[in-house]
């Protein structure tokens, strides 16, 4: 359906940041609702942010203030800017993809990439 690659994670301290990207396949990314989501060691994957093609978004409460999700049509890819990371924010963060209307037509996953908030 779509391809997603993610980039951009690492080591970071707290109180730093880090922006992570998401490369989308396909022209159909326009039209995609868009998201991020995360997970830590022992724990569920849980949802961060999420964008539709309209730009509307929304966040988790745990990220809410410090973290921006934005999208770029012209090069397929969307963007999560996290600002003043906490050691809670060590996870794998996966870029997902998913059709405008939610009719299961689409929902894609990326690799995900490791992001470490040291104390």
């Amino acid at each position: 359906q779509v391809q997603l690659v993610e980039s951009g994670g690492g080591l970071a301290q707290a109180g730093e940041s880090l922006r992570l990207s998401c490369a989308a396949s396909g022209s159909a990314f326009s039209r995609n609702t868009m998201g991020w989501y995360r997970q830590a060691p022992g724990r569920q994957r849980e949802l961060v942010a999420t964008i539709t093609s309209g730009g509307s978004t929304n966040y988790a409460d745990s990220v809410k203030g410090r973290f921006t999700i934005s999208r770029d049509s012209a090069k397929n890819t969307v963007y999560l800017r996290m600002n003043s990371l906490k050691p809670e924010d060590t996870a794998v963060y996966y870029c997902n993809a998913r059709d405008p209307y939610g009719l299961g037509i689409l929902n894609s996953w990326g690799q995900g990439t490791q992001v470490i908030v040291s104390s």
